[in-house]
């Protein structure tokens, strides 16, 4: 194997040692291996006309780190299609399968692998999934106190539908888990439907969609209700016929969580009217909505500290979520760490968690539009992204860096209340 000429962030982040001679199984695995050993969450391998690229997803940012020769790069995907029991001689359409590989060590990791023909050959996307990962409790998700105990509210409810919102990769699904280990106590029937089953937990009864065998998540869900669940969670609400069981679900008595593709906690609610669902059935349904992002975290032990003498006013908006000492400096990462190559170790959650109020309701049975819900809410006290973020970088967890990389631009405006909207829709 030859790299390609390396880029100064390349060589300094993620050094790639060379492979003169090697086979494809030596190859991949060694591949895999260095992944994992980075910490990488993804591992890609791209077809172009004179190489195949190996590039990985670290904290959530791509890396390229290496080239492969095109023929011995398509024996090496072959040979992954061979472990993942795929289709070999298919190269023209999609395909998926998954991996149960042994890294040095042996440490167990399930690979979640999905191809697609592309321009040049086929492209691969290797999810790299821990075996032995330890799910934590809803406590340890990283959420400032109040959204805390708004999440644990919702989670004691009987029945209704909680939503989880944000954009892919932004650890949805993880959250869901906690969510489901909390609510795991032995004492509720606990069904999933998923697409597909990431991690195995106990007690709890998991599906997964299976469209070979044409059971998609709305037949899956009918199917589920039957088993007379008191806690189904639905990995990912994607068209109406699936949101309308699922309110109706919540509507009937069953404690729904589901997720949902949506940039902020308000956006959720037009999403699902968008598939057609009648405002005073979501109303009634929906008792809350949680919204997230991930950013890197600052490595504690060699982060940077910086004057901000001149930007005292920066988390005056947070001041009261703050404790003693915390806002009175911020922290860059450092891109010389002996610990991180660029100075960030693991990630943490950005939390926005929106209660259903009765006002709340009463604006969604009206068919208000997302920043008149938003701005309620801020009003009943929720924390946007933006603040939640600011309360990370004052505890030196985060960089403002990371702040404008993962809040859109048009949450990071100043959080004041628009009263006028919110009065006129009341």
């Amino acid at each position: 194997m030859s790299k390609r000429p390396p880029s100064k962030t390349d060589a300094e982040n993620l050094p790639f040692a060379e492979t003169v001679e090697s086979t494809p199984p030596e190859m991949v695995s060694d591949l895999i291996a260095r992944a994992i050993g980075l910490g990488a969450s993804d591992l890609f391998l791209a077809s172009n006309e004179e190489h195949l690229e190996v590039a990985v997803r670290r904290h959530g940012l791509l890396r390229p780190v290496a080239t492969v020769g095109p023929e011995f790069g398509k024996r090496c995907l072959a040979y992954i299609k061979t472990q993942a029991q795929m289709d070999v001689t298919e190269r023209r359409r999609p395909q998926d399968g998954r991996w149960a590989f042994t890294a040095p060590g042996g440490r167990g990791i399930d690979i979640r692998i999905n191809s697609i023909p592309t321009l040049h050959g086929e492209d691969f996307a290797l999810r790299l999934l821990e075996r032995d990962n330890k799910l934590l409790s809803v406590q340890h998700l990283g959420m400032l106190q109040r959204d805390l105990n708004s999440l644990l509210g919702m989670l004691n409810a009987p029945s209704g539908l909680i939503l989880v919102s944000g954009p892919t990769g932004s650890g949805k699904t993880t959250t869901l888990y906690n969510c489901l280990r909390e609510l795991a106590n032995g004492q509720r029937k606990i069904n999933t439907i998923e697409d597909p089953i990431e991690y195995s937990l106990e007690n709890i009864r998991q599906s997964q969609v299976s469209l070979a065998a044409e059971v998609g998540f709305p037949e899956l869900l009918r199917s589920v209700l039957r088993q007379a669940p008191d806690v189904i969670m639905v990995g990912e609400i994607r068209d109406t016929e699936t949101a309308l069981i699922a309110v109706q679900a919540a509507n009937s008595g069953h404690l729904v969580l589901a997720t949902l593709h949506a940039p902020i906690t308000s956006a959720a609610v037009q999403s699902l009217l968008g598939f057609g669902i009648q405002p005073y059935m979501l109303a009634t349904s929906l008792i809350g909505i949680v919204s997230q992002r991930l950013v890197r975290r600052l490595c504690p032990e060699t982060r940077i500290p910086v004057d901000i003498t001149m930007f005292e006013e920066m988390f005056n908006e947070v001041r009261g979520m703050l404790r003693p000492g915390e806002g009175e400096k911020i922290y860059a990462p450092n891109p010389k760490s002996s610990t991180s190559p660029d100075g960030y170790v693991g990630r943490l959650g950005i939390f926005e968690v929106m209660p259903i109020s009765s006002a709340i309701r009463g604006l969604i049975v009206r068919k208000q539009p997302s920043h008149v819900i938003r701005a309620k809410a801020i009003e009943e006290g929720m924390v946007g992204l933006r603040q939640a973020a600011l309360v990370a970088i004052a505890r030196g967890e985060t960089s403002v860096e990371e702040l404008f990389r993962c809040i859109p631009s048009e949450y990071l405006e100043s959080s004041d209340v628009d009263h006028e909207h919110v009065m006129k829709a009341e």
